[in-house]
């Protein structure tokens, strides 16, 4: 008997143990239903805030394009309007460069004619001169030579 009552006492605790184990792994299971369940609902909200962060993102990215876009476009209007200026006064520059260059070639010119006309006039001086001193040689020839009579006649 003292075996049958070993046997049954050792069916019992199994049966306790068993029972006891399976309360506990229903405990657990739920445990790990109720993490699992708090992760996905905190997953949802993590890519809810992610959407909703995107979506700002985009929103600001898309006026800051925008501005950028505003931005340039004036800036290229700027410089439409300067570089057509500075063309503007390049051909102002260029003209008065023409003028100017085409006054100095006249006044080049009116000094070429007077430095013609001077140097003309001043190898005609210099020719009547060279006459003249050919004239005054000749006299002062001729003068040595009545000298040099005279003074042959006085000797």
């Amino acid at each position: 008997m003292k075996e049958i009552i070993k046997h049954t006492l050792r069916k019992v605790t199994l049966e306790l143990v068993y029972q006891a184990v399976d309360e506990r792994a229903t405990e657990i299971i739920s445990e790990i239903k109720e993490i699992k369940k708090r992760q996905e609902d905190d997953f949802r909200y993590l890519i809810q805030k992610m959407d909703t962060d995107i979506g700002q993102l985009r929103t600001e990215v898309k006026n800051e394009v925008g501005q950028l876009r505003s931005e340039i476009g004036q800036l290229r209007g700027d410089l439409n309007s300067e570089t057509g200026q500075l063309r503007t006064e390049m051909n102002q520059l260029k003209n008065e460069v023409k003028n100017e260059t085409a006054q100095l070639r006249t006044e080049i010119g009116q000094l070429k004619s007077e430095i013609k006309s001077e140097t003309g006039q001043l190898r005609a001086e210099m020719g009547q001169l060279r006459s003249e001193m050919s004239a005054i040689n000749q006299r002062i020839d001729t003068i040595i030579q009545m000298l040099m009579t005279i003074r042959q006649d006085m000797k």
